[in-house]
């Protein structure tokens, strides 16, 4: 077995996490040229292109396992130190005072509803400094499988290779618009012919929540939501996004927990209040005996369960 020496593996994470040979450098104290160098002697020793030097640089396959690999030697090296004591909180002992960065992914929608309560109610003594990466709920996965994080609120119920998957619940969305919006653009006809050619508020280009909706509302011959000359904006903030749609730019796919407020002052209105879209949330995390990354995932579950309903996988 190839043995990875300690220093080139956490140069390669640190590039990784900073995203240039150059901010690793003042990260870890040393010059550009030697992390250059760490990272190539740990290419020659595994016999792999690790690492794609582009701003920012990007991991091949090869260099995905050695950064998951780095990330739970680092995991464990810290959680080891807290049971032994061997962290006592000063400057000197810990430039960090004894916290440790744990990244997580998670979508946009639930970071502004109920994700931030639940990080907030993981005890402090486990001296956590979370490390939030945004996606859509579709993708987080994929940070997982490249090692960039050690845990991602996500759709997807297959586990990434070493993971373990817990169901959250289901986010509940509904097809909103303002008042004005409604009057002016969805009063000519059925939903089923006004919606399709009205302005939609996406996301992003990930989104597909607005075309859903779309293709169950019509499931025959419906237009598409993607289609060339569709009237769409795009919105990559979920806050902005519901100010979006409350201003009347476009109908749009709003989570429950951001809605229920607007509709009860009349600046929204349920298009189809039968046709909600549930989008299932899993928590998936590294198979790893870490109790931090356990009491990160306690405080998850517990809070979803009060926000999102109980899951029912």
């Amino acid at each position: 077995m190839i043995d990875l020496p300690l220093d080139q593996v956490r140069t390669l994470l640190a590039a990784v996490d900073e995203g240039t040979f150059e901010a690793a450098a003042a990260t870890l104290h040393v010059t550009p040229s030697a992390v250059s160098q760490r990272v190539k002697a740990l290419e020659q020793r595994t016999g792999r292109v690790l690492l794609l030097r582009t701003k920012p640089v990007r991991l091949t396959e090869s260099g995905e396992i050695v950064v998951r690999f780095a990330r739970q030697l680092t995991r464990l090296e810290r959680d080891a130190s807290a049971e032994l004591g061997l962290s006592d909180g000063s400057e000197d002992a810990d430039p960090s005072g004894g916290t440790t960065s744990l990244p997580i992914a998670v979508n946009d929608d639930s970071l502004a509803t109920w994700f931030l309560p639940a990080l907030d109610a993981v005890p402090a003594s486990s001296r956590i400094c979370f490390d939030l990466r945004c996606d859509d709920q579709d993708h987080t996965t994929a940070m997982l499988r490249q090692g960039l994080v050690m845990a991602a609120v996500t759709s997807s119920p297959e586990p990434v290779q070493g993971c373990t998957v817990r169901p959250l619940g289901r986010m509940r969305y509904r097809a909103m618009a303002a008042p004005v919006f409604v009057e002016r653009r969805l009063s000519g006809g059925p939903l089923r012919e006004t919606l399709p050619r009205a302005p939609a508020v996406d996301f992003d280009r990930k989104d597909d929540l607005q075309g859903a909706f779309l293709r169950g509302l019509a499931p025959r011959g419906g237009a598409e939501h993607n289609a060339p000359g569709r009237a769409r904006h795009y919105v990559p903030s979920s806050d902005a996004f519901v100010r979006a749609v409350v201003s009347g730019l476009g109908w749009g796919m709003i989570p429950d927990l951001q809605a229920a407020p607007h509709r009860a002052d009349g600046t929204l209105v349920d298009l189809a209040y039968r046709r909600p879209v549930d989008v299932p949330l899993y928590w998936q995390q590294w198979k790893l005996d870490s109790p931090a990354l356990a009491a990160v995932a306690e405080a998850v579950a517990r809070t979803a369960a009060v926000a999102l309903g109980e899951p029912r996988d």
